[in-house]
This record gives C-alpha cells, structure tokens and sequence, in this order.
C-alpha cells in the first residue's frame, strides 16, 4: 500500500520556520497503530490523517508517542494540503474530529483561518513544582487542557530556561508560557514535559485558551500573538463568542510517499 504524505511549515511564510506537520490524506481509515507508527516514524510534533466523507473531511492528529484531542499546526497544514494540492476548487473545509467540529477558511490575504472552540481557562494556584523547572517565576497560573503561566515580561519568555523533569506528574497535555508583548498582543512558549520533543514550535490549539484569555486581558476582540520558540510563528488571532479564529500561513517542505 502507499500513501501520499506531505510535510508543511505552519504559522509561518518563510520555510524552516513555524512548526512542522505531517499530512496524510487517505482513500479510508487505517488502524489507528499503523497511524500511531507511522506518526512515530515521522517524529514530528505531529501528524494529521484526513479522510473525506462526503462534504466533510474526519481528521485525526498523532504525536510521535499519542493521539491527541486536538491540533491547531497540523489542522492547519491539512488545509493548506487541500486548498493547494487536492481541492483548489474550495475556500472552505469543513472538519470533524472525534470530538469537535472545525473549519478552515481561504483568505485572500494567504492565510488560513481556523475557527476553533475556545477553551477558556480557570485561575489555580501555581503548582510549586513551577518554580523548581523554570529560571523565571510566573506571577499567576490558569489551567483549561493546558496550563496556562502568566509571565510579567515578554523577556522573560524569551530567556525562559526549563527543566521539565519536575513538570512530568501534572495533569495538563502542555505547560504555556505567556506574556504581554511590546511588538505583539502576547507572547507564549510551550512545553510538554512528556513528549520526545520538549519544546513545540507553535501551537495552534494552546491558543483556544491563549486567545479567550488575553481578549479579556487586553479588551480586545482582534490579536496578534507570536510564539517565541527558535524557530517562531505568527498567529492572528479573534474571539468569537465560544469560538476563536486563528489564521496564519504555510508553507509546502516536501510532498512524498509512504510505503505500506
């Protein structure tokens, strides 16, 4: 069997930039180990697997170790695939995950708008465990999926140094670093303690909460986000009542085969 597979550059215009995914559009679904081994083969931060049905694409995202619930780059760079390589005739795809629906849009700018469901965080106590991994010391922690640490300088989101060993047992897919930014609404890095890759580039689905979270912050409906990882990402960003929009652009690295 083989499988057309094609690698893109998310959140970003320039190549080596952004974060990396993996597509894979298939005829019908395959089992969900061969998708788990070839996600792992891969060894990016993840890999989405699309089918269609009809008018609607069902997709699923894989990290190299795990499915996960929900990807922002990799939904991305799927309808970059499709509107680019598959089905040029669209400006809209319609997707379905196993637990939400999503829709990506065509601009005539070159971005791509995700319209995600927003996730709003609840304000916690810091968990202790913060202040022995990182070098900076956040001032306030929200959790939703991820943890959410507010930091008071874009600098020091900058400079952030990590030891995520002691961040391993907490209950949260990733921990999110944020801040005010001075050329940019916020600021943010992401980090998943568990995960062969500790840093993610830029993280689309982080912004569900990112997003809800700063519009209150900041008053503001529209935001402009960049995340700070080395190989950064840029990400427009809108809430929307219980949803957020998340645009931005990709970039085709390679387009291939897999063989089965």
């Amino acid at each position: 069997m083989e499988l057309d597979i094609y690698q893109v550059d998310a959140f970003t215009d320039r190549l080596f930039g952004g974060n990396p995914a993996a597509v894979c559009p298939l005829e019908d679904w395959i089992a969900p180990a061969m998708m788990q081994n070839i996600a792992a083969e891969n060894n990016l931060a993840e890999t989405a697997f699309m089918v269609r049905k009809e008018d609607v694409y069902e997709i699923r995202w894989f990290m190299p170790h795990d499915e996960i619930d929900l990807c922002g780059h990799a939904t991305l760079a799927s309808a970059f695939v499709l509107f680019n390589y598959i089905r040029p005739d669209l400006d809209v795809v319609h997707f379905k995950s196993q637990s939400v629906g999503l829709t990506a849009h065509k601009s005539e700018d070159g971005n791509i708008i995700l319209d995600f469901p927003s996730r709003p965080p609840t304000k916690i106590e810091i968990p202790p465990v913060v202040h022995t991994a990182f070098n900076h010391k956040p001032t306030e922690a929200l959790a939703s999926r991820d943890l959410l640490l507010l930091f008071d300088h874009e600098e020091e989101i900058r400079t952030l140094e990590y030891n995520l060993t002691f961040l391993k047992d907490l209950p949260y897919l990733g921990i999110v670093a944020t801040a005010k930014g001075i050329e940019v609404d916020f600021v943010s890095r992401v980090f998943d303690a568990n995960a062969s890759m500790p840093e993610d580039p830029v993280t689309g689905s982080a912004h569900s909460s990112l997003i809800p979270y700063w519009s209150k912050k900041l008053n503001k409906e529209h935001l402009i986000a960049k995340q700070l990882s080395e190989r950064e990402g840029d990400l427009i960003c809108k809430l929307d009542n219980q949803r957020v929009h998340i645009a931005g652009k990709a970039v085709l690295y390679l387009k291939g085969k897999i063989y089965l």
